[in-house]
């Protein structure tokens, strides 16, 4: 398997460098752009390059079924119970069983709704002569879960439009993984053949726009930061999705500031700063990507509620789950929500940031 970490490029410096800064200062003239070939060429008429781009990270996922088996370990760890408890199950231990499975599913954040609705469903299935052996058993359960995840929300590829540039707003609580999340999302559409302009709109925290610049360094992507301290998030966005509009890029991707769900003047800036993109591009942010902490399990669902009121969340991105158990949460936010997970971060690598795929998931957690 290649390396998950490519080397990084030197440091930022007065030499020519394949990221390239601009600041919020008048300019005379456009600043020159990498003139390194892409696989696909996009023009403003040529929508088709967001329906092929979706398509690709989609058939990725497909592909890095590996990646997404290994992050999800220690959530299938906590569920080979069932595996035992299924290898020699019998109708008379029927409710012993489901207790045990129901109890290994809420332990790995399930949920209560959930776990209650997929066992009960399982119990009567076995009473009424469905299902007649252990493996029968799994197979419905896996197949449960399946369904809960692609009912609710079927459109799990990015939905970019049909203009260029396509932009896509990241946001969430403070130390979620947003910026990490943008850089390594940069580096696979990149790879994909988009050209990327990475926005600096996290203007609260003081060393987030230097994060930045390292994952622009890292990925070879151009970056607009605000020219001085405290500048508004609204402004540097805008001034980005110009740029890029200009510029002829095709994604540009809109880092903010971290915030808790409950800081409502805080929560109001991010519908400020929706508003100014939309004035530039109408339809704009195309995505509007929520980055939740995976190791928080079901705390993270009033986060995504708050967040989805006051923006319109369009998918998730659930980070640090190689470190957790709780894989379950994944199901439980999508059915409460019905906002499909678009991203699974499974790993510290570059390359870890996953394209979400149903099946995939299933089977990692259920082998």
């Amino acid at each position: 398997m290649a390396a998950l970490l490519p080397h990084l490029s030197p440091p930022l410096s007065s030499k020519p460098s394949t990221a390239t800064l601009f600041n919020l200062q008048p300019t005379t003239g456009l600043p020159l752009t990498p003139t390194k070939q892409t696989r696909f060429k996009c023009s403003a008429g040529q929508t088709g390059f967001f329906t092929k781009l979706g398509r690709l990270i989609k058939e990725k996922a497909k592909s890095d079924v590996e990646k997404l088996f290994s992050g999800f370990s220690k959530t299938r760890d906590n569920l080979a119970v069932i595996d035992e408890l299924l290898l020699y199950w019998n109708l008379s231990d029927t409710d012993r069983v489901l207790d045990e499975l129901e109890e290994a599913l809420l332990v790995s954040d399930f949920g209560p709704r959930i776990t209650i609705k997929i066992v009960e469903t399982l119990r009567d299935d076995i009473y009424g002569g469905k299902l007649k052996s252990g493996s029968d058993i799994k197979d419905a359960l896996k197949k449960s879960i399946l369904n809960l995840l692609t009912s609710k929300s079927p459109k799990i590829e990015l939905q970019l439009g049909f203009r260029k540039p396509a932009v896509i707003m990241i946001v969430g609580v403070n130390g979620g993984g947003k910026t990490t999340s943008l850089g390594k999302l940069a580096n696979r559409l990149k790879k994909e053949g988009a050209k990327i302009l990475m926005a600096a709109g996290d203007t609260f925290r003081a060393a987030a726009s230097d994060q930045l610049e390292i994952w622009a360094e890292r990925t070879g992507c151009e970056i607009v930061v605000a020219e001085k301290d405290h500048a508004k998030a609204a402004t540097v966005l805008s001034q980005a999705v110009k740029r890029g509009k200009e510029q002829g890029y095709d994604v540009v991707l809109c880092d903010t500031s971290g915030r808790l769900h409950t800081n409502y003047s805080l929560m109001e800036e991010l519908v400020a700063c929706k508003k100014a993109l939309s004035k530039i591009i109408p339809g704009a942010p195309n995505e509007i990507l929520l980055v939740l902490d995976g190791t928080t399990g079901l705390n993270m669902l009033p986060q995504a509620r708050e967040f989805n009121e006051v923006v319109g969340v369009t998918g998730l991105i659930l980070t640090k789950l190689d470190g957790s158990a709780r894989g379950g949460c994944v199901v439980s936010v999508v059915d409460e929500l019905g906002i499909p997970v678009k991203f699974v971060g499974v790993g510290e690598g570059l390359e870890d940031l996953q394209p979400f795929d149903a099946e995939a998931f299933v089977n990692a957690i259920f082998p």
